[in-house]
């Protein structure tokens, strides 16, 4: 389910910046009441418009305080005239805000015509200049299309936000398949094999002892070589070499539609280094697709100052100022690192997005 959420501070105050044009009416306010009216629809036009960008609320809320803006907006116009036409403007930029994050925006287009054709009514009503009905009239198609369009990408942008969180998703997914996958292929045979061994233990163990005794032999070697399968799958899957990590960590962050760029230029390493560097690179590379929401990585490894060193760091939504708190995944890395008499340093970027580097004396 879906929470209803309030528009951000930032966001009210990001739209608030743009109801400067609204000084004019202000000025031309000659009593309290067209003030306070003038003051009660900013702040149902900053609030409704700043619900509507960000898809906040509920969509009755949302079209609650579009109403109020419409109504307050056109009766303020209809009132006082010529100087106030423009908040039919910001009625219209409202409407788009609310209504033209769809697909196919027709809702926000309609409210858009029909602010235009209250702006040309009431205009002529008050036979204010066509000077100014025109400037009005032209400024309210700009700004709706100008709303319009940031609407539509910010859309745009969740889609794609939601479609790298599925893939993200579908990633580790094929990962945990191919695993089980490999388990059923080791194990289905001889689970099978024991399960039938088992059945004719039981039915021997009593009419003659020394067959049970042999199925039960047969049962306890094919137990022992189960077990050395599965170590030495679960060793293929812990134990993977740095070469093939590196190459299985940019196929995986391609497959989440992640960008990367793997650089070695270290010889081959001793078999322990190789090894615990590439449990680094899977853990690095794991959290890259499930946490840093990144559009590109860079996986490198060097040999500087007589120690290996792996470099992974991300574009993603980590801020530049905050401070990392790495997870257990990082900490159980860093006892490894740290007992192999290496480090593991993690750090925001200077323009945003995690880094983590491991180093390992050779």
């Amino acid at each position: 389910m879906k929470i209803a959420r309030r528009p951000s501070i930032g966001g009210m105050v990001w739209v608030a910046v743009w109801t400067f044009p609204l000084i004019d009416p202000l000025t031309q306010a000659g009593t309290t009441l067209a003030a306070a009216g003038l003051l009660a629809f900013e702040l149902a036009y900053v609030y409704g418009a700043a619900l509507g960008f960000e898809a906040g609320g509920s969509p009755r809320q949302r079209t609650v305080f579009y109403a109020i803006v419409a109504t307050l907006g056109t009766t303020l116009a209809i009132a006082y005239g010529e100087h106030w036409l423009i908040l039919l403007l910001f009625v219209s930029c409202c409407g788009i805000a609310v209504y033209g994050g769809a697909p196919r925006p027709v809702t926000a287009f309609a409210l858009c015509l029909a602010a235009l054709a209250a702006q040309l009514l009431i205009g002529v009503a008050h036979r204010a200049s066509w000077g100014t009905i025109g400037a009005t009239f032209l400024g309210t198609i700009l700004s709706s299309m100008l709303v319009g369009a940031v609407r539509q990408m910010g859309r745009l942008i969740a889609e794609l936000q939601r479609t790298r969180e599925a893939l993200a998703d579908a990633a580790v997914a094929e990962e945990r398949l191919r695993f089980s996958r490999d388990l059923h292929d080791l194990l289905g045979h001889t689970l099978s094999v024991i399960v039938v061994k088992a059945e004719v233990v039981r039915r021997l163990a009593e009419r003659d002892p020394a067959a049970a005794a042999a199925q039960a032999a047969d049962i306890e070697q094919v137990g022992r070589q189960a077990l050395v399968e599965i170590r030495e799958a679960v060793t293929g899957y812990r134990e993977t070499g740095l070469t093939a990590e590196l190459t299985r960590a940019k196929g995986t962050l391609s497959t989440a539609g992640i960008a990367a760029d793997v650089l070695r230029t270290a010889d081959p390493l001793p078999d322990a280094a190789d090894r615990l560097l590439a449990w680094v690179v899977r853990e690095a590379t794991t959290n890259v697709v499930r946490h840093s929401n990144a559009a590109h990585c860079d996986i490198s490894v060097t040999i500087t100052d007589g120690a290996a060193q792996l470099t992974v760091a991300d574009d993603g939504d980590f801020p530049a100022t905050a401070t990392p708190h790495p997870g257990n995944g990082l900490r159980g890395l860093t006892e490894r690192l740290e007992s192999a008499g290496g480090s593991l340093a993690t750090a925001a970027r200077p323009t945003g997005g995690f880094s983590l580097t491991a180093r390992l004396p050779l």
